[in-house]
């Protein structure tokens, strides 16, 4: 299923260290903190404990969305709604 992760991370290693994270679980970044991608609920639950034992929940905010396709479909994105210095060929593709 789709997936969005976007964060509000206080320090930068721990927001290094999430870049990461989403790197390694095949997501794609969107804006500089927000990614999308295929995730199965396997993969949502890894990133989630990974995420989970590297921010501060004092501090830190992290918000996981998984999404069906029929509701991404639904979205509205005003203006420029993705960095297009970030955006990939992968990410152009969900959003035909």
């Amino acid at each position: 299923m789709l997936t969005w992760v976007m964060y509000d991370i206080a320090k930068d290693r721990i927001r290094n260290k999430v870049v990461k994270s989403c790197e390694k679980s095949g997501i794609y970044r969107v804006q500089y903190s927000v990614w999308l991608g295929e995730m199965n609920k396997t993969q949502i639950k890894e990133l989630r404990t990974i995420i989970e034992d590297l921010i501060d929940s004092e501090v830190d905010r992290v918000y996981i969305f998984p999404m069906c396709r029929e509701d991404f479909n639904a979205c509205v994105l005003l203006g420029q709604a993705f960095d297009r210095d970030l955006i990939t060929d992968e990410i152009k593709a969900l959003l035909v």
